[in-house]
């Protein structure tokens, strides 16, 4: 009905008809106002009720039929070597980072390092990798920190933390223990391309240093 009521404006236009043209177009303002305040007391099911995907995501919160869950990383698997194996445990509900503790007594001697058993096997969900940190209370009160930390999601063997100590007197660490924090992190592997050169930067070859201090 509006399209036709356009076309007449448009023929009226050309006729030139000005009286008649300005009380049309006033008609077609009110009737287009009266149907969508009909459509919005009566509810327009085009306007109110979302499409079934939407309502798909509206079910299942983020994830539904637009956006498939992911389940790979839902779960970490893990594995008790012995009984002095403590399962990696959360500090609080946001905290990024799982506790490791120690399966052994262990001494780290001073200004070295040592290495300590977890005795716990992980499964690390595939497309992330294991990042073994250090915790924040052992490098401020002892200066323990801790080396070599990435587990492959492959991996299957027994879980070690690498400790360092910079401090001047030997560390004990008993079983038990919380020694470092295991955090999950994406990755990404793309194949690797040879190419005879490489798009120019800002930076360029800048190294160490380059851009300040």
């Amino acid at each position: 009905m509006i399209s036709c009521c356009i076309c007449s404006v448009v023929f009226l236009h050309f006729l030139g008809n000005t009286f008649i043209l300005q009380n049309l177009v006033t008609w077609i303002v009110i009737m287009v106002q009266k149907m969508v305040q009909s459509e919005l007391q009566n509810g327009s099911p085009e306007v109110n009720e979302p499409s079934p995907k939407i309502q798909k995501l509206h079910q299942n919160g983020v994830h539904g039929e637009a956006f498939p869950q992911d389940t790979t990383v839902s779960l970490l698997r893990v594995k008790k070597l012995s009984d002095k194996a403590v399962l990696p445990s959360r500090g609080s509900p946001l905290a990024a980072g799982y506790d490791l503790s120690s399966a052994t007594e262990t001494k780290v001697p001073a200004r070295g390092k040592a290495l300590v058993p977890t005795d716990l096997s992980i499964a690390i969900p595939v497309g992330t990798y294991a990042r073994v940190a250090p915790r924040s209370g052992l490098t401020w009160k002892h200066s323990i920190d801790v080396g070599a930390g990435v587990i492959d999601a492959d991996y299957r063997g027994p879980v070690g933390v690498i400790l360092f100590n910079h401090s001047d007197v030997d560390f004990e660490v008993k079983v038990g223990d919380r020694i470092a924090q295991l955090i999950i992190e994406k990755i990404m592997t793309p194949d690797v391309l040879e190419v005879e050169d490489l798009d120019s930067t800002v930076r360029g070859e800048g190294g160490f240093g380059s851009t300040g201090v």
